[in-house]
């Protein structure tokens, strides 16, 4: 007989209730219904549909973004005794061979996959072979062209409509306007979905501003009193590099992120971090999608981000375990005349008018 959803959340995450929305879309999934899904960062997204795939006979299939962060869902789901692949870059065709044999007959219960796997005729065929109980797109907003992190290779995820034409399909992002939740249904066309967003307030965070002249050494300060890892944003490549630098040389292990990296280099100080191999993280916003660590005591933007939209997803990475966690801005005079040139840039000069 079948597990009840409560009972596979309870043996293997330890929680008694789902929290906000998670009941109702896994009850959607489960009566074979389509999801879009907004949920705050820290929402329990995961949960969503790693849930009803094991209350279901078959194989989920989960799109997502980075290698990293795939190697790191993998993982926690062996740690949990959940059979989970990866197929990330990297392996020889004979090892994707035989790792698409292992879902075939290997009673896994969950593929994780990048987009561009979608591409190669020898996972779409296995895919057709497969008992598909749920198809996942994590990260959907990547999809959009109306997205800031449009990935084209996405626009291949409509195929495992064809693929796995009876399964049902669940869309996740923490991040989409009304127009790119549009673009995210229609790309992946979504039937007559379930339309979920939560509240994006965070009651166990407490975001604080610090007006400090001096904020290398108020950045130094913070990071020590701080246990968990640390996420420091900032506006530049350069800065990410010269904090790291600085951080290290008070005694604080720090790596920097950001969007002039090459892919390897991201996926190993992703891991780095991940793995708590670094405490401390500085990087620009292009650090950010798909994060999935829960034990993130302090946010720190070390500069004021492009939007408050911005500051909220970024500042929501604190605090995933749901213990008391802190959001920090630290500013001074010079940051006030950056973000008014900033605010003065966009607007059209005398001689437009």
């Amino acid at each position: 007989m079948p597990q009840q959803p409560q009972e596979i959340l309870q043996q293997y995450w330890g929680f008694p209730n789902f929290r906000n929305s998670q009941q109702a879309i896994i009850e959607a999934v489960l009566a074979n219904q389509d999801v879009m899904a907004l949920l705050p960062t820290g929402g329990g997204k995961s949960i969503c549909y790693q849930v009803p795939a094991l209350a279901k006979d078959g194989i989920c299939i989960v799109v997502s973004p980075l290698i990293a962060l795939i190697q790191n869902q993998v993982d926690t789901l062996k740690k949990l005794g959940i059979k989970a692949i990866a197929l990330t870059g990297g392996i020889s065709f004979g090892e994707v061979n035989d790792l698409l044999d292992n879902c075939l007959y290997g009673n896994y219960k969950f593929l994780y996959l990048s987009p561009e796997r979608l591409q190669q005729e020898l996972v779409k065929e296995r895919i057709k072979q497969m008992n598909v109980n749920l198809i996942a797109i994590d990260e959907a907003h990547c999809i959009s062209h109306w997205g800031n992190d449009f990935r084209p290779a996405y626009l291949e995820c409509d195929i495992l409509r064809e693929l796995a034409p009876s399964a049902p399909m669940i869309a996740l992002t923490a991040t989409a306007t009304e127009t790119v939740v549009k673009d995210i249904c229609q790309n992946l066309k979504l039937q007559d979905p379930l339309l979920v967003k939560d509240s994006f307030s965070r009651n166990n965070i407490t975001y604080s501003l610090c007006w400090e002249e001096d904020k290398k050494y108020r950045l130094k300060e913070l990071c020590g009193q701080v246990r968990n890892s640390v996420i420091v944003y900032v506006r530049s490549r350069r800065m990410t590099t010269e904090l790291a630098s600085y951080l290290g040389a008070q005694g604080h292990s720090a790596t920097f992120f950001h969007g002039g990296l090459s892919k390897k280099d991201k996926d190993k100080r992703l891991t780095q971090w991940l793995q708590n191999k670094v405490k401390v993280m500085v990087a620009t916003n292009a650090f950010g999608m798909g994060i999935d660590k829960p034990y993130v005591g302090l946010v720190v933007h070390y500069q004021i981000p492009d939007s408050v939209e911005n500051y909220f997803q970024e500042a929501g990475r604190a605090g995933r375990d749901g213990n008391p966690a802190n959001a920090i801005l630290i500013t001074n005079e010079t940051d006030k005349a950056q973000v008014r040139k900033q605010f003065l840039s966009v607007l059209p000069d005398v001689t437009f008018i």
